[in-house]
């Protein structure tokens, strides 16, 4: 629980930094938009990946007696 915050925060700025590249329409906006929308795409789902999905399959190993 100690580690939320800090995810949160970067993910959170990380998105907020990318949000106007994928909004903008100056010079060389089309080539950065296809730079950005993965980059945006990657935070918002590697936190839920290792802040849900990790911990409830390590969760579910464990308990059924599985690992090694």
């Amino acid at each position: 629980m100690l580690r939320v915050r800090p995810k949160v925060m970067t993910v959170a700025v990380i998105i907020a930094g990318l949000l106007p590249i994928l909004w903008g329409e100056g010079a060389g906006s089309e080539v950065m938009k296809r730079i950005a929308a993965p980059m945006v795409g990657g935070m918002i789902t590697a936190p839920l990946l290792s802040m849900l999905v990790l911990p409830a399959a390590y969760w579910l190993m464990r308990r059924k007696g599985g690992g090694a």
